[in-house]
């Protein structure tokens, strides 16, 4: 069985807990997550031209990570704050950003890879604050996917701002997918909330999951990465 790690994690355009910007302390939380695919929520800096907060230089010195770029020319790797990482070795095959429903800047990205021999659809995200533009853009992001049992077989994940355990925005997820099990995450210096979320359509197995709680990825955002291990 053909296993492979994905993760979530909101880096605060890498401000952490201190108030501190560290990028390379997000690169380390990164890297001890032993991940294959990481979606990145507030990646690139959010005034003026919105550089990225994890310079390509950085990543490229200190992770076996490349990031995907969703908008030409760019100094960011993110679309609207969101971004994704996938090592080297996984392809590429298309990559595209998601234009939400929205009072306020949001939005989703959308990539397609080639793992293990199989297609695979992942899906970033970070929705917003008001409960009915989340249920606005669950439901536009759902309607990318063609269905539940929609092929390529699909991963969502992203920091979906949803306190409710199981209504709003995850009822409507919950048409079509199943949730990972990945705890609390926010605050990150006492998780009591699970905002950040991996989910799955048919044709994924869902082996383990979890929210990552090591010293460093307590001070190094405001939020803990979550992640999940995976089968075809």
């Amino acid at each position: 069985m053909a296993m492979f790690t994905v993760a979530s994690y909101n880096i605060r355009k890498a401000i952490g807990t201190d108030r501190l910007r560290r990028p390379e302390r997000i690169l380390r939380v990164i890297n001890e997550l032993g991940a294959d695919i990481i979606a990145l929520q507030e990646a690139d800096h959010r005034l003026g031209a919105r550089p990225t907060a994890l310079p390509l230089a950085l990543i490229a010195e200190h992770t076996d990570f490349v990031p995907i770029v969703f908008e030409t020319p760019t100094i960011g790797i993110g679309w609207h704050g969101n971004a994704m990482l996938v090592r080297k070795h996984i392809k590429v095959i298309s990559h595209q950003p998601i234009t939400l429903p929205m009072l306020e800047p949001r939005g989703a990205v959308s990539v397609e890879l080639a793992l293990h021999g199989q297609r695979l659809r992942v899906i970033g995200m970070h929705l917003a604050l008001s409960a009915t533009w989340r249920r606005r853009q669950a439901r536009a992001i759902l309607a990318t996917l063609g269905g539940a049992h929609s092929l390529p077989p699909a991963i969502l994940m992203g920091d979906l701002n949803e306190w409710s355990l199981h209504g709003g925005c995850l009822h409507d997820f919950a048409e079509q997918c199943r949730m990972a099990h990945t705890g609390p995450s926010f605050h990150a210096r006492r998780p009591m909330a699970r905002l950040d979320r991996i989910m799955v359509s048919d044709g994924l197995r869902i082996i383990a999951a979890g929210t990552h709680r090591s010293a460093l990825a307590r001070m190094a955002s405001d939020h803990l990465p979550v992640w999940a291990k995976l089968a075809f």
